[in-house]
C-alpha cells in the first residue's frame, strides 16, 4: 500500500510539473465559421525548422505565422500558411541554441493565442542515453522519497530508504543532470553560483536538505528533518521544470540564463 501510494503521489506531481512548465505545447482551442479546433503551439524544439501544423483547418482558410526572436522588439515576420498533408503548415526558423522566438497566427483574420504570443526555445538533441537515465534517476529519487516519508510517519524503519534517495538523487541530479544540460544547451551548470536555472537550483537545494537528514541520522529528531527535506523536496519540485534556464542573449551573441 505504502508503495502504491508513492507511486501515485509521485506520478501526480510529474505530469504536473510537465504540463506547467515552459517547454510543454501551448493547447488552443481555435474557432473557426462555429467549429472548434484544437492545436498545439510547440513551445521547444531541436537545431531545425519546426513546424506548426493547424489541423482540421479547411485549406481554403486564410492563415499567417507572425515571429519575431525574443526578448528582442523587433518587427514581426509574416509567413503564410501552405496545406500540406495533415493541414496547414508553416515553419519556425530554427535559432541558435538557447535562442527563442515569439509567435502567433492569425487564422481569418483572428489572432490565436488570443491572450499572448506563445514563446518557443530552441536546443540541441540529447541522446536517449543519458536523457532516459536521467529522467528515470529523477522519477526513482522522488517515488524513493515520498516512501521514506510514509515509512516516516508510519514509524518505520526508514534509514535505509533514505540512504538510496540521496544516492538516486545525486546521480539523477548531479551525473546525469549536466550531461543532459551539456548536451542540450552546452554549459555543465546553469544554477549557482554561475545563473538562475531553476532546475539546477532546485535540485541542489533539496539534495542538500537530504544531505542535512542523513548527517543528522543519530539524533532523536531526525525524523522531522526527513519529513521536512521529502516535503520541501515535493514543493519545489512543483516549479514547472526548465523555468529560468538558458537563454541565448540576441544582442551580445551569447548563452546565458533567463532573467
Amino acid at each position: 500500500m505504502y508503495w502504491l501510494l508513492a507511486v501515485v503521489i509521485t506520478l501526480a506531481l510529474s505530469v504536473y510539473q510537465r504540463m506547467t512548465g515552459p517547454t510543454y505545447p501551448k493547447k488552443v482551442t481555435m474557432e473557426l465559421n462555429g467549429e472548434k479546433h484544437k492545436i498545439k503551439f510547440p513551445r521547444s524544439g531541436v537545431q531545425q525548422d519546426e513546424t506548426v501544423i493547424l489541423k482540421g483547418v479547411s485549406s481554403n482558410a486564410k492563415a499567417q505565422l507572425h515571429y519575431r526572436q525574443y526578448p528582442t522588439t523587433n518587427e514581426y515576420t509574416t509567413v503564410d500558411f501552405k496545406w500540406d498533408e495533415g493541414g496547414l503548415q508553416a515553419a519556425l526558423p530554427a535559432q541558435p541554441v538557447g535562442g527563442k522566438l515569439q509567435y502567433y497566427v492569425t487564422l481569418d483574420g483572428k489572432n490565436w493565442p488570443a491572450e499572448e504570443p506563445v514563446v518557443i526555445r530552441f536546443r540541441n538533441d540529447v541522446p536517449a542515453t543519458i536523457l532516459v537515465p536521467h529522467i528515470l534517476l529523477m522519477f526513482a529519487a522522488m517515488l524513493f522519497a515520498v516512501y521514506t516519508f510514509l515509512r516516516v510517519i508510519r514509524n518505520k524503519s526508514y534509514k535505509k530508504w533514505l540512504k538510496i534517495t540521496v544516492a538516486t538523487l545525486f546521480v539523477g541530479g548531479f551525473i546525469f543532470g549536466p550531461l543532459v544540460q551539456h548536451a542540450a544547451f552546452g554549459p555543465w551548470w546553469t544554477g549557482v553560483p554561475f545563473g538562475t536555472d531553476l532546475t539546477d537550483n532546485k535540485t541542489l537545494l533539496s539534495f542538500l536538505f537530504f544531505v542535512a537528514a542523513l548527517a543528522t541520522l543519530k539524533w532523536k529528531h531526525n525524523k522531522w528533518v526527513v519529513c521536512f527535506a521529502v516535503l520541501f523536496m515535493i514543493l519545489i519540485f512543483s516549479i514547472p521544470h526548465s523555468t529560468y534556464g538558458s537563454e541565448y542573449d540576441y544582442t551580445t551573441q551569447q548563452l546565458g540564463t533567463e532573467k
